[in-house]
């Protein structure tokens, strides 16, 4: 009897996990959701896969992989200096170019993961590369043979001996080695961590899962901040009282449960199939506007080829590429319509909805090129603070920038649970408040944070170069928690943005966008630093610029602050303008691309030669 009761019990799965399925593939058809898939390549089940349940595995990745390469990147600079004995102005230069390629590289994981691997796949490989990269750099770090004969590069200077030998040759070399191969695999894991856990819940036509969405961008940047608060804390106060190998196995041990976490839900995925080149529907469109750019546009749009379908929703912005759906004699003559010189307008408008993202990309580069000085010279600048709490306990300088991520940790909750609710009540939105919005309070309050820099640096300057004193390390606490605030609104407004306005297929190549602002940003950085020494040094009559000297109360640090001070508020004065023009992708992630699991020609069209949008 009880084997009879199992039979029927299993049977009676069978039929619900057979409707579950119908039910994915019928979605995949009308166009509101594409057909996602299992750990063995089934169609995923709703009651079975993704959720919440499924993003909490992800999110643990993203914490400990967070933990482990903001552990090396906050104090790398220290590093550069005390044990490779590098200047002041070339670390903070390896530092933003270091910082730079882990977030330029992110195209690289996008493209990888929505073209050939998918997300899981791309993130495991490269994690492991990553992993590879931190054990090299503790191996690197711990041997003496790896590094330059010991030195206090400060009491050299100060004592007027020769300075400190610096690293050369095969030393360089390994450390060079070891330092991109974590950048690499970081900056293909980073975009795909964020796409991955989105990708676990079904937002076509689901309102409920569209907030649970929000909730679940809100929740990546609750890991990503107790991951900052863990490496900025527990693990610099290893690399300051341990030494820096230890430091750097640490960092690789984190990566490793952060690896073990991603394969632990392996289950309980839903995974986005990739769809070969996502870069083939926006190349049609390019080829077959080029191709017909002396083409006089009809006044009419509704003469435009596919202006009819139902789910062609006509803009008249980047109004060129709507010369891609001028239908020609030679079209129509041809036996079939060739996708590289006729497209329809709904392929059209998904165009220009990424191109539309550039200018919003644009502006949050000043943002990122000040974060970058809070990871540089803010740090050298806590290290010219008196940083003792008691007689015996001393604040690593590294440490300060985990001063923001303790007040983050305990408001982005209560900015999810209390919030964005009652902003929902007023707006409407299921984020509360748009992330174009929310990117907008970002900008503004960044500036603040320099602002307070330069104003604190100033203090610092005159009361060491006057009297001897040295400032407690708290007096540069408030710029790092305006910045700390200014990221939560604007970091995870334009990952939200992005998603939310990439068509389907390429989530994780839209989310590496992203990252690539903070990659400009640090290269933009290294650019301001070599720029304002240059014309510093030009225009000084001692020839010294603001940042040349390694010693802080001979530079001049808060002129430079305040010229990025001004640098971010001109850029938030352009964001408003390029705000106030932009358009919401409507079809949000439920729009599909079909790269040809049929017919890589097809473009962004199905089977049908359409589109459509939930």
């Amino acid at each position: 009897m009880e084997s009879r009761r199992e039979m029927e019990m299993k049977q009676m799965q069978a039929v619900m996990d057979h409707q579950f399925e119908e039910e994915e593939v019928a979605q995949s058809e009308e166009g509101e959701e594409e057909t996602t898939l299992d750990w063995r390549g089934r169609p995923s089940l709703p009651h079975k896969h993704g959720g919440m349940r499924a993003a909490s595995f992800v999110l643990g990745l993203q914490a400990f992989e967070i933990m482990g390469i903001a552990a090396v990147g906050n104090n790398l600079i220290t590093y550069l200096i005390n044990e490779m004995h590098f200047s002041l102005s070339n670390s903070a230069n390896i530092v933003t170019n270091f910082v730079g390629t882990i977030f330029l590289l992110a195209l690289l994981g996008g493209f990888l993961s929505d073209s050939y691997l998918g997300c899981f796949w791309t993130i495991l490989i490269f994690g492991f590369l990553e992993l590879s990269g931190f054990i090299l750099l503790s191996v690197q770090a711990h041997l003496p043979q790896l590094k330059p004969p010991k030195c206090d590069i400060t009491m050299a200077a100060a004592a007027g001996r020769p300075p400190c030998l610096e690293a050369k040759g095969f030393k360089t070399l390994i450390f060079f080695v070891a330092l991109y191969l974590v950048a690499l695999g970081s900056g293909c894991v980073k975009p795909n961590m964020i796409a991955h856990g989105a990708d676990q819940f079904n937002t076509a036509g689901s309102p409920k899962q569209a907030k649970k969405l929000s909730s679940y961008f809100n929740a990546a940047y609750f890991a990503f901040s107790l991951g900052e608060l863990f490496a900025l804390t527990v693990l610099v106060w290893v690399q300051t009282h341990s030494g820096m190998d230890v430091g750097f196995g640490v960092s690789a041990a984190a990566m490793a449960m952060g690896l073990i976490s991603l394969v632990a839900g392996t289950m309980h995925y839903r995974n986005k199939r990739p769809r070969g080149s996502i870069f083939t529907p926006v190349a049609q469109v390019l080829v077959a506007a080029i191709l017909k750019r002396k083409l006089a546009l009809p006044s009419n749009p509704g003469k435009l080829h596919g202006s009819q379908d139902t789910n062609s929703l006509h803009t008249d912005r980047l109004r060129f590429l709507d010369k891609a759906c001028i239908k020609t004699q030679d079209d129509v003559k041809e036996p079939t319509e060739s996708p590289w010189r006729l497209c329809k307008v709904a392929q059209v408008e998904q165009v220009k909805s990424l191109l539309s993202v550039i200018p919003i990309f644009a502006c949050t580069i000043v943002f990122n090129t000040i974060l970058a000085q809070l990871q540089t010279f803010s740090v050298q600048q806590g290290s010219a603070m008196d940083g003792h709490l008691t007689g015996s306990f001393s604040i690593p300088p590294a440490s300060l920038q985990s001063i923001p991520y303790i007040l983050l940790v305990l408001l982005v909750p209560l900015y999810d649970r209390l919030f964005v609710p009652f902003a929902r009540r007023l707006t409407g939105h299921d984020s509360g408040i748009s992330p174009l919005l929310r990117i907008g309070v970002g900008l503004f309050l960044a500036t603040f944070s320099m602002v307070a820099a330069a104003l604190v640096e100033r203090k610092r300057r005159d009361a060491a170069v006057a009297g001897g004193d040295t400032l407690s390390i708290f007096w540069i606490a408030p710029q790092f928690l305006i910045f700390g605030l200014s990221e939560m609104f604007t970091a995870v407004g334009l990952i939200e943005l992005f998603y939310k306005q990439s068509v389907g297929g390429m989530q994780a190549f839209l989310t590496a966008i992203t990252y690539c602002s903070y990659s400009f940003g640090f290269y933009l950085s290294s650019l301001l630093v070599s720029l304002v020494n240059k014309v510093t040094s030009s225009s000084s009559g001692g020839g010294i610029g603001w940042l040349r000297d390694n010693d802080l109360n001979k530079d001049r640090l808060d002129l430079f602050y305040w010229l990025l001070a001004v640098l971010s508020f001109l850029n938030f004065l352009n964001y408003l303008f390029w705000s106030s023009h932009f358009s919401i992708n409507t079809s949000s992630t439920s729009t599909t691309i079909s790269h040809g699991v049929k017919n890589s020609d097809e473009g962004l069209m199905n089977d049908n030669g359409e589109i459509h949008v939930a």
